[in-house]
């Protein structure tokens, strides 16, 4: 069982390092990988919010966007509905998964107690888990992994690196 915990400073490309990282080692026959990602939704070089994407069956929603109506978080409105009926789900059935991914555990993410469920529930299991982490997030679910997951900080010099690393640790534990 593998556990990495990829953090860094906001922007760094902490999604971008698990999205390679995954796409090199999940694309082996056989090999399915669980759990969510997201992307930032841009609109020309101005970011707008974020999407959700569930990696196993690939249904699409949006976290968070700067016009909403759901819970503030900067300046962003949480879009509670698609984290949970996307977000919290997806990681709910990865459990039937070889990977479970989990991109991002951050403040936006950790005020749906649906998803904080379903990320403990995962955490309970023998899966090898990949998860990208706030990077200053204290709540007791980021505590948590900071002490039972390898941490990989990531930053301008590493971050081109670090997929391969961490596709190399999951062929060894998984492949």
């Amino acid at each position: 069982m593998l556990r990495i915990a990829v953090t860094g400073s906001p922007g760094v490309g902490k999604s971008t390092v698990v999205a390679k990282a995954v796409e090199k080692f999940g694309n082996q026959p056989g090999f399915k990988v669980g759990g969510i990602q997201t992307v930032e939704i841009r609109k020309e070089v101005r970011r707008e919010g974020f999407s959700i994407m569930d990696l196993e069956t690939g249904k699409s929603g949006t976290l968070s966007y700067i016009r909403g109506s759901g819970p503030r978080f900067g300046k962003y409105h949480v879009n509670l509905e698609d984290l949970e009926r996307i977000g919290a789900s997806a990681i709910r059935n990865s459990l039937s998964c070889d990977l479970v991914v989990i991109d991002e555990i951050g403040p936006m993410e950790l005020i749906s107690e649906p998803f904080v469920s379903a990320v403990e529930k995962v955490l309970e299991s023998d899966k090898s888990i990949l998860v990208v982490l706030h990077h200053s997030s204290r709540h007791p679910l980021a505590q948590r992994i900071r002490k039972e997951f390898e941490i990989l900080t990531v930053d301008r010099e590493n971050r081109d690196g670090l997929p391969e690393r961490i596709a190399d640790c999951l062929f060894r534990e998984l492949g």
